[in-house]
């Protein structure tokens, strides 16, 4: 199989959660830790901790957690945290975040951020010859979160493709 091939196959079985996937009972720390690992393993090995997570509680990334407990929103959150503390600073994140806060609600905002990520991914990795237009306006924080979104999604290919050659040179 051509090396392309298998990492476009990865992709198309890539699944990303909407937003009403995400868990809504409330995960305890590592459990949240451990759920947005699981998600993002199959494309990136960036990991978030638990340490990460409560420094991001600290800085005012995220909400506290209620009894300890994080909600679908703060996972939301944190899921797009991750993937973006690669590209972009915690300072310029949370800049996007209190832009999203005033113009649209937690699952128009993550389920958009859903499709634009997959929409990129399935660009940059050669599923789709063109990027669909995403969203019925064309703001410039979107602008924004779309050029950190190819940025990151530029790093996930340069990261499978160069782990798919030290796989072939290996062999």
């Amino acid at each position: 199989m051509h090396m392309n091939q298998k990492i476009q196959e990865e992709i198309l079985n890539f699944h990303f959660p909407s937003y009403t996937e995400i868990p809504n009972v409330g995960l305890y720390l590592e459990q949240t830790q451990d759920y947005i690992n699981e998600i993002l393993y199959p494309l990136t090995h960036e990991k978030i901790t638990k340490s990460m997570i409560s420094n991001y509680v600290k800085k005012g990334l995220i909400s506290n957690p209620v009894k300890k407990k994080y909600s679908r929103d703060q996972i939301a959150v944190l899921i797009y945290l991750t993937l973006a503390k690669t590209v972009i600073s915690l300072e310029d994140i949370q800049l996007l975040i209190e832009l999203k806060n005033r113009s649209y609600d937690n699952k128009t905002a993550f389920d958009y951020f859903k499709k634009e990520f997959e929409n990129t991914l399935y660009y940059i990795f050669g599923i789709k010859d063109h990027l669909d237009s995403v969203g019925k306006d064309d703001t410039f924080p979107k602008a924004l979160l779309r050029n950190t979104i190819m940025t990151f999604a530029h790093k996930i290919y340069l990261e499978k493709s160069f782990e798919m050659l030290h796989e072939q040179i290996n062999e």
